[in-house]
């Protein structure tokens, strides 16, 4: 409550910084002591600055006030000021006061011209006033503004890696690389480095930068999940499971954080928050990690791991760890009827029939009730319209992905029983597949098929991928039951699937041979030789072609490839020549 005195000046803004170094970013008590303090150096000079924004005060303050003995306190508040505003994102304004400060408005001008960043050529070029050994401080300032260096060329790093600006990016981040800081910042920086050279394509450089990181903080998880990523493109599965192996005990050990070897330093860049820094450093659940683990065995076709840690993975969300993991959208967790239905699959691969059965059944129960009896489309279109922010799917599209987690269950459950020999089962199983995939208003007098091409031309884009997998489900189901009739020597029901088959994917390979073999059973030879030469001649590549399977449908894709081709085309063809050789016949 003291009136300012020019002589005790800067004695009060030394005891001014000192208390401050204890309070910025921990409240706005900072930006309000700087203020209050800038205020009773102009009232000490004779000059009111009421009224003024802290932009304002700074630049009457340094305009106005010449003292000599106040400079230096001067420029140390000024240091946290820039501090302050960069860990806000406030470039511009923490330009103005570096410029003011350093009294480089002309050198601060060359550098931008020249192609240099202006902020850190005026960081570079700002003289501190000597320091008064008589008046101690609790942290030096040249030590605080090569800490402003380093934030300044990360922050602006961040900014141009956000903007792809990727060449930009990379020189500012070595910038901050080769800075003042500390060592778990300084793996921040390396992670990013890391994140920028491979988004630029140059994986091996990036994995450097993420060794180089984890070498710097050893507790730098998001480098091992960034340097998992990099070797899952590269395609090195072995090196990929173990960083993720390494990245999920580390998750589950939590170990308490480690003291800074930088203690010393009361102001650090941990201040700095960006939502791009935010997402590269994005911490991962253990469950998230466990289900890369299992996702990435099952598609590198190691069901026997990939089973282990699914049933890891589906104890984790049993205990309820589920609430603590955003399900979908940035998370690396499908919807959890997938992750099920992904463990049925490798269940099945492994042959452990009954325990995918089983893990279907948990997924037909669980969706029963949210499947409406009809799905029209008209109905699905208007449920479209207005969709809810906080779920991120609307209610048709939450009703065709019902539909499709319980259709794939039965199918699932129908090669289960197929593989374990019990082909009516199959067919049961096989038979509750198709009823779900088709709409109950679309059931009686159609073609099977001929509902979901009509439902595409109904539905809004974006609700074209779930009806593709329907048509997936459903083209899996006739073939697999068409091929159980087979089995049983029941060869016009074959032939009707595998017909009906063709009209959701004409010219799908595997529907067309096995159409072929039972018109082959059935006696009509010729008219399986010509549908052969025209399959032949026409073929369209892959079974269920279009936009790639879903994961837990990857095994039903291998399981209707038509494994005796080359024998049908041996007997075909023999027919053929037979035929050529006695038009009688």
């Amino acid at each position: 409550g003291l009136p300012p005195a020019l002589p005790t000046l800067p004695l009060e803004l030394t005891i001014l910084y000192n208390f401050l170094l204890f309070t910025v970013g921990t409240s706005d008590s900072a930006v309000e002591g700087i203020h209050q303090g800038l205020l009773r150096v102009l009232e000490a000079c004779g000059n009111c600055g009421h009224g003024l924004s802290t932009e304002e005060l700074w630049q009457k303050v340094l305009q106005e006030v010449t003292a000599e003995e106040l400079q230096a306190p001067l420029h140390r508040l000024g240091v946290l000021q820039a501090a302050w505003w960069l860990s806000a994102s406030r470039l511009s304004s923490t330009t103005i006061l570096v410029r003011l400060l350093s009294h480089a408005e002309d050198l601060g001008r060359a550098h931008c011209s020249e192609g240099e960043n202006e902020l850190l050529s005026l960081l570079k070029a700002w003289q501190l006033p000597a320091e008064e050994t008589s008046l101690p401080l609790t942290q030096s300032t040249e030590d605080l503004k090569e800490m402003l260096c380093t934030t300044a060329a990360f922050l602006q790093g961040l900014q141009e890696l956000d903007a792809g600006n990727l060449s930009t990016a990379l020189s500012l981040l070595q910038e901050a690389a080769g800075g003042f800081c500390t060592k778990k910042v300084l793996a921040q920086i390396y992670t990013c480095l890391g994140c920028c050279t491979h988004r630029m394509g140059k994986p091996q450089t990036a994995l450097q930068h993420l060794k180089r990181a984890l070498q710097v903080d050893f507790q730098c998880l998001p480098a091992l999940s960034h340097a998992a990523a990099v070797y899952h493109q590269l395609g090195e599965i072995d090196v990929e499971l173990q960083a993720l192996s390494l990245l999920y005990e580390a998750l589950v050990k939590k170990p308490p954080a480690a003291a800074s070897s930088s203690q010393c330093f009361l102001i650090q860049m941990d201040l700095i928050y960006t939502p791009v820094l935010a997402s590269l450093l994005c911490p991962h659940h253990p469950s998230e990690v466990k289900y890369l683990l299992a996702q990435r065995c099952l598609q590198d076709g190691r069901v026997t791991d990939a089973v282990e840690h699914y049933l890891d993975l589906l104890a984790l969300l049993q205990e309820g760890l589920q609430q603590q993991v955003p399900l979908g959208g940035s998370s690396a967790l499908p919807r959890i009827p997938e992750v099920f239905l992904e463990a049925a699959s490798a269940l099945e691969q492994a042959g452990r029939h009954q325990d995918a059965i089983t893990m279907c059944e948990e997924v037909i129960s669980r969706t029963t009730d949210l499947i409406p009896r009809m799905l029209r489309p008209e109905e699905t279109l208007q449920q479209t319209e207005c969709p809810s922010p906080e779920a991120g799917l609307s209610q048709g599209k939450e009703s065709l992905c019902c539909l499709a987690w319980r259709a794939a269950g039965f199918l699932h459950q129908g090669w289960a029983w197929a593989k374990l020999g019990e082909s009516k089962e199959a067919i049961t199983q096989f038979s509750s597949c198709l009823n779900m995939a088709q709409p109950a208003e679309t059931r009686e007098g159609m073609p099977g098929g001929c509902c979901l091409q009509v439902c595409c031309v109904s539905l809004p884009e974006n609700l074209l991928p779930e009806v593709e997998v329907l048509q997936k489900i459903r083209l899996f189901s006739l073939i697999g039951r068409g091929m159980q009739f087979l089995e049983l020597g029941k060869y016009k029901e074959a032939l009707l699937d595998f017909q009906h088959g063709l009209q959701i994917s004409p010219g799908d390979p595997a529907a067309a041979s096995y159409l072929v073999e039972a018109l082959w059973k059935l006696n009509r030879k010729q008219e399986a030789a010509t549908h052969w030469q025209k399959f032949s001649q026409s073929s369209s590549g892959e079974t269920g072609k279009g936009r790639p399977c879903p994961l837990y449908l990857v095994s039903c894709l291998k399981q209707v490839m038509f494994t005796h081709r080359e024998s049908l085309a041996r007997s075909v063809q023999d027919f053929l020549e037979t035929a050529d050789q006695d038009p009688a016949s």
